[in-house]
């Protein structure tokens, strides 16, 4: 578990209840597009390991604009816009990005990079860290909650 267990806003507070599932550096177009960064940090936990205090002061929009029924939606707070979490619809997951919802990123390192494309023009990343095309290939999706 992680020193900062607590994220959010000053109308909506997320606790995390267990350590993450999934830890890694994300290079996909969504990510890119969503957070306006070339890479984006990314944790995921078990649905039920993050509580939310005020589920209702949650605006609640597609994360993928080119996927609007797609299981993940980013909830961001109703009254003033801070990004709080990515919900999934099915239950399995939610998603933290430590600079944006308010955890400490230097806690919360990576452990691989995910979604790389060679394609993208992009340099392979070189700081040591495993790259895959996708979730590291032992990644199991949790069953929902």
């Amino acid at each position: 578990m992680t020193a900062n267990t607590t994220g959010g806003c000053e109308h909506v507070h997320t606790r995390l209840h267990a350590g993450p599932i999934d830890n890694h550096t994300c290079h996909c177009s969504v990510c890119k597009r969503v957070t306006g960064q070339d890479t984006t940090h990314v944790v995921f936990y078990r649905h039920a390991d993050v509580e939310v205090d005020n589920p209702a002061g949650l605006k609640r929009q597609p994360f993928n604009d080119q996927n609007p029924n797609g299981p993940l939606e980013l909830c961001t707070c109703a009254k003033c816009g801070t990004p709080i979490m990515l919900d999934d619809k099915e239950r399995r997951i939610r998603v933290i990005v430590p600079n944006l919802m308010g955890l400490d990123a230097a806690a919360l390192s990576p452990t691989y990079h995910a979604f790389y494309d060679p394609a993208t023009g992009a340099p392979k990343p070189s700081d040591g860290l495993p790259v895959y095309a996708g979730l590291r290939p032992d990644f199991v999706w949790p069953q929902p909650a």
